[in-house]
């Protein structure tokens, strides 16, 4: 399996240099996760870090040598193969680790599975996707999540009044 740990946000200068961002919980770890690669494991890229700029790393890609080819780059995530990555504590999970767990409320009813987890700025948000094929959001919080089992396949939750199905639960 691979994780996403950063993505190559465009262009920094004229020599190739790239604005990174990492995904990783220390953010420099992210040169240490090698070899990185695209979203389907075609390309490899070799990462080097040489800064922060404006709240961006600025590193080099192996390769890499002018500014048009650094931001034919932009926007390309890179992943790193889970085994180069550290265990996760107890109580800290991988978001891909969520995907595909049961859903269900407090009581034990299924509600149905994670298909994803967004963060779009506001804080992080599951997608749940439901039998009748609806993916409705929830916010991803200790309120409205309050158990994450990974080792029991499931997350419990708490949903406000009407959430399923736009009001028809």
């Amino acid at each position: 399996m691979r994780l996403c740990v950063g993505q190559i946000l465009g262009a920094h200068g004229v020599r190739g240099l790239v604005k990174l961002a990492s995904f990783t919980e220390d953010p420099e770890a992210i040169v240490h996760y090698g070899p990185l690669t695209d979203e389907q494991g075609k390309r490899s890229f070799a990462v080097s870090l040489s800064g922060l700029h404006k709240g961006a790393w600025i590193a080099e890609i192996d390769g890499v040598s002018d500014r048009d080819q650094a931001q034919a780059l932009a926007g390309t995530r890179l992943y790193a193969d889970r085994a180069q990555l550290p265990p996760p504590d107890e109580d800290e999970f991988y978001n891909a680790d969520l995907v595909g767990l049961r859903v269900e409320r407090q009581d034990g009813t299924l509600v149905g599975t994670v298909a994803a987890l967004h963060n779009f700025g506001a804080g992080d948000i599951v997608e749940i996707a439901l039998e009748s094929g609806a993916k409705p959001l929830l916010p991803f919080d200790r309120v409205s999540v309050p158990l994450v089992d990974v080792p029991g396949g499931r997350i419990v939750i708490d949903p406000p009044p009407g959430w399923i199905e736009g009001g028809k639960e």
